[in-house]
């Protein structure tokens, strides 16, 4: 279209053109020096187009070999990017090692040369083949220094994804030292650090991942509360647990999960009052079951008092089967016997558990109950069995087992 109109302008210019020089040619004189040039205006007209027309032609002979350069290398191109799309649809397919050829093949001449080179690394990972995967992954680095960060990351996924956690860690600690607080890299770290229960680590890391990770804070809080709770059950004494409790945020003081933790890590380190203590205050502020069967766990100084407050508690939770327990143990730890064993039968009737029938067979065994101790703990053996137990044969008391046949 705009080639036509271009002619069409020409063609009107010319006649135009011509009606006037038909009439009156025009005459020319160049005087230069010595020297005389005449000629007609439609000469001059046609020597100067002529001019142009070999400055033009010169112009492109000078730009051809570029010219035919820049598209070989578009025609090459081209071809690297067909090849760069169909190896990664080979390796969508399934055909892990023909998607990783072309991808190879094409690299060198690839406008990404590190997308090439990073899904041949994924390829060969699919496959099974380490070393090849760490060659590409070698490669894409020494082409593009710049992406550093996208190769890490690109490895430890891999390894992460087979298994290989001590090289991982070494991958993502290198990649830390060379890209500070990198959200994602930190996000694998945590995860890293999870997998191998790594608390003490993944406890330095939460910082980091709050202000600079992409974790959802659902998966925060889970793993903030999973490295306190450990960190206080291993806590070999109250100075240390005392530590890992002040480290605790503000936010988690009252998740149960951390309370049964440090109130089981009083109850370890022999802080039993100031466990009472602290679980009476709980309870009061809010019931949580899971706390009152660490109540009947504390042995404190003074456990008349201590008996009188849970009997107290029960006349607002009188079906609490752990409450009931609680009363029990610590009616055992008065010397109540039969307080202890109305309290027992109560939550047996509500709830038996093993726990349960364990408290039971030490109450009978007190009582000097030898046989319904037994069964007491058989019941609480088939709890957890999921299945009737034989009851073992009494032993003969005079020859201390079975006689042998015949005798």
């Amino acid at each position: 279209m705009k080639f036509g109109l271009v002619v069409v302008i020409a063609l009107l210019a010319s006649a135009i053109a011509a009606h006037f020089l038909l009439q009156d040619p025009g005459y020319v004189i160049i005087n230069f020096r010595s020297y005389i040039i005449e000629m007609s205006v439609p000469v001059l007209i046609g020597i100067v187009l002529s001019l142009m027309f070999c400055l033009w032609l010169l112009l492109k002979i000078w730009n051809a070999p570029r010219k035919l350069g820049e598209a070989a290398s578009r025609y090459r191109s081209g071809k690297a990017g067909e090849r760069l799309t169909r190896g990664m649809i080979e390796i969508a397919e399934g055909n892990f090692s023909k998607g990783e050829k072309m991808l190879a093949r094409s690299a060198s001449v690839s406008d990404a040369p590190l997308l090439n080179y990073l899904q041949a690394a994924r390829a060969a990972h699919l496959l099974g083949e380490d070393d090849r995967r760490d060659k590409w992954l070698k490669q894409a680095y020494e082409h593009t220094p710049a992406a550093a960060s996208a190769v890490l990351l690109t490895q430890a996924e891999l390894q992460l994804d087979q298994g290989q956690y001590e090289q991982a860690l070494a991958t993502l600690r290198r990649l830390d030292e060379n890209a500070p607080n990198h959200s994602h890299a930190l996000s694998l770290l945590g995860r890293l650090y999870y997998r191998l229960e790594d608390w003490q680590q993944l406890a330095e890391l939460l910082p980091r991942l709050t202000k600079h990770g992409r974790l959802d804070a659902q998966t925060l809080e889970k793993w903030s509360v999973r490295v306190h709770r450990e960190l206080m059950g291993r806590a070999e004494d109250f100075g240390k647990l005392e530590e890992a409790w002040q480290r605790v945020p503000r936010k988690l003081k009252e998740n149960l999960v951390l309370l049964e933790a440090r109130y089981s890590g009083l109850i370890r380190t022999r802080q039993h009052d100031l466990a009472e203590k602290e679980l009476a205050g709980e309870l009061k502020r809010e019931w949580r079951t899971p706390l009152v069967r660490l109540y009947g766990l504390v042995n404190a100084t003074d456990p008349v008092r201590q008996l009188k407050k849970a009997e107290g508690w029960l006349k607002q939770h009188p079906d609490d089967a752990e409450l009931l327990l609680a009363a029990a143990r610590l009616c055992l730890r008065n010397e109540l016997w039969g307080k202890a064993r109305s309290y027992l039968d109560t939550v047996v009737s509500i709830r038996p558990t093993p726990e349960v029938y364990q408290e039971f067979g030490r109450l009978l065994n007190q009582l000097g109950d030898d046989e319904g101790a037994a069964n007491a703990y058989r019941a609480g053996l088939n709890l957890v069995a999921g299945s009737d137990l034989p009851a073992i044969p009494h032993l003969s008391a005079m020859g201390g087992g079975p006689k042998p046949a015949g005798s």
